[in-house]
């Protein structure tokens, strides 16, 4: 079902300051920065091999990337594995008792389709489904 990783959601509270360290400092490239507002995100991609970076600020105090950094601090907020059918990759978890945040895909960065899992289930990580 998961074929690999598709990105690593980075929580941070300044984008342009997170951008100056991944970009200027570490020498990764931007794919492009983009607003998500149905996440009440901002977002930029840094590919890096196969996967990508994905620095994320919260566009709403009351956002869940903002709640997120108020209770843990700026950091991996997320792990996304890319999967080939998402519809039916919901319908499995659900069959097997996994808690589902996302019942049905919704639209994320770079016109990708997502869906999160609740980290009840996955021991404590956020995880994102990702389909291209």
């Amino acid at each position: 079902m998961l074929k690999k990783i598709d990105h690593l959601g980075v929580a941070v509270r300044d984008l342009e300051a997170a951008l100056h360290i991944f970009r200027d400092q570490l020498g990764i490239d931007v794919d492009g920065v983009e607003e998500v507002a149905e996440q009440k995100v901002k977002v930029a991609f840094l590919p890096l091999g196969e996967s990508k970076i994905e620095l994320l600020q919260s566009t709403d105090p009351e956002g869940p990337v903002a709640r997120f950094i108020e209770r843990r601090g700026e950091g991996i907020q997320h792990i996304a594995f890319r999967v080939e059918n998402l519809e039916e990759s919901l319908g499995r978890l659900k069959s097997k008792g996994v808690r589902l945040i996302d019942e049905k895909p919704r639209r994320g960065a770079g016109g990708a389709r997502v869906a999160f899992i609740h980290p009840k289930s996955t021991c404590g990580v956020l995880i994102e489904l990702c389909e291209r």
